[in-house]
């Protein structure tokens, strides 16, 4: 098995903030070592918080970002915590993963032939204080849907369509949702990634 001590390029681990399973494999693949620490912040409530007091989403994506990272951060001590949260807003309406399968059908539906925006906020912490910060928006144009489309496409999606805001994997099935898209692919996947892997090398966490 791998072991800190093998990755020759990586000189400190970092904690992920996040129960993110994409964003889990988009890290391993990009061959770094790290904790996966999954903060409970009440989600819905800063974004209640946020919406009330007349943020933006990509104040809100920022807002939550941030809390996942000072909880985590104020448990490991000394330790890098990195946060990130991702919104999706289309026509004003921001939009949060589906509950279930009724929740995803109106969603696609609603989706279906706009233009929607996704914004990827991240920040780095070391006990409490930022060291780093970055939100990043791709902008992705759904095709018009068939209502038979959505019938198969959930039919053969499943539960997947409850794991992603959008009920999409691009690297997936959620392809075949897009007529175009504009923006960097991992800000899609929900991280800001050639970015947090330039601010690791300033931070002589990664060889430069």
């Amino acid at each position: 098995m791998k072991t800190q001590q093998d990755n020759l390029w990586q000189r400190e681990l970092f904690v992920l903030a996040s129960g993110s399973a994409t964003r889990r494999a988009m890290l391993k693949n990009a061959g770094l070592d790290f904790i996966a620490d999954a903060s409970d912040v009440d989600e819905d409530s800063i974004k209640k918080s946020c919406k009330a007091s007349g943020a933006s989403v990509t104040e809100t994506a920022e807002a939550l970002a941030l809390a996942k990272a000072k909880k985590i951060s104020a448990e490991r001590k000394g330790m890098l915590v990195l946060g990130c949260d991702q919104m999706l807003e289309c026509e004003g309406r921001w939009l949060d993963k589906a509950g279930d399968e009724r929740t995803a059908r109106d969603q696609l539906t609603f989706l279906s032939g706009k233009t929607h925006q996704l914004i990827s906020a991240a920040v780095l912490l070391r006990d409490g204080k930022i060291i780093w910060k970055k939100t990043e928006t791709a902008m992705l144009h759904m095709r018009a849907l068939s209502p038979e489309f959505i019938d198969a496409y959930c039919a053969q999606m499943g539960d997947g369509l409850l794991a992603s805001v959008g009920c999409y994997a691009l690297e997936g099935l959620g392809s075949q949702l897009f007529e175009r898209v504009e923006g960097n692919h991992f800000v899609i996947l929900g991280l800001p990634l050639l970015a947090f892997l330039d601010a690791l090398r300033q931070e002589e966490v990664l060889l430069r």
